[in-house]
């Protein structure tokens, strides 16, 4: 791509045509095969989701969280009405479509509309939803969302350097690592050196179809082991948008 100047000769970013604000996200669900991922709702979802976040006995799904794990139910119960509130951070169950049942949390976050970037965080798996696809559709139908439906241009993922699940989980769904803000923020009294990871719209189109081949029916055998790996499919997907 040859490079851009101005008038005065100066190297300057791609054109961005009939650029407009984008969307905020809707409060409407998202449904997949596996799971639905739909606004928070305490009186639905609060307490289905202290029983399977109370399977995560160590308390590690916490760790590097905002917030530890709570008490009891009448704490956690007011910690999610607070959160299901708000509206940036934007929270969203996970809802196990077999069970019909809460086990998992996510949000959008950081939502700039004006610049087309938003931020996938605040996530906590229960052991019920860990290593399974529904854990992978709800992040693909989440991805969806913002570049197929409100077409923005950037989808972040943020998470402490320290947090080795984080980081590999974020390659694995596709994210592009982008360096270390250092000293970025402190938390439960500690500091927190900041992970950066994107992906951006003209990665998109092939992310999403190795998305939809490792959730595909015929990706997965008997005993419902995968064929395909999603990280081998994300980073082909990659390679060949010349990321």
């Amino acid at each position: 791509m040859s490079l851009r100047t101005n008038a005065g000769g100066q190297p300057i970013g791609a054109p961005v045509p009939g650029w407009s604000p984008r969307p905020l996200p809707p409060r409407t669900p998202m449904v997949g095969r596996h799971c639905r991922v739909e606004p928070l709702d305490v009186a639905r979802h609060g307490a289905e989701l202290y029983e399977a976040m109370a399977e995560d006995t160590a308390g590690r799904n916490w760790t590097y969280l905002s917030v530890d794990a709570f008490a009891d139910f009448a704490a956690y119960e007011a910690w999610l009405a607070r959160m299901a509130a708000g509206s940036d951070p934007m929270f969203h169950a996970i809802v196990d479509a077999t069970s019909g049942k809460a086990v998992g949390v996510a949000s959008y976050l950081r939502i700039d509309a004006a610049a087309g970037s938003i931020e996938v965080g605040h996530i906590n798996f229960s052991p019920r939803l860990q290593r399974r696809p529904a854990a992978t559709e709800a992040m693909f139908l989440m991805m969806r969302r913002v570049f197929d439906e409100l077409a923005y241009r950037r989808y972040e993922w943020k998470c402490d350097s320290l947090n080795a699940p984080s980081r590999a989980a974020a390659a694995r769904l596709g994210f592009t690592f982008e360096g270390i803000f250092r000293q970025a923020l402190v938390y439960k009294g500690r500091n927190r050196d900041t992970a950066w990871f994107s992906v951006i719209d003209g990665e998109w189109p092939a992310l999403k179809a190795a998305f939809e081949r490792w959730l595909a029916p015929d990706n997965f055998d008997e005993a419902g082991r995968q064929r395909s790996r999603l990280s081998d499919l994300t980073r082909a997907a990659l390679a060949g948008a010349g990321a």
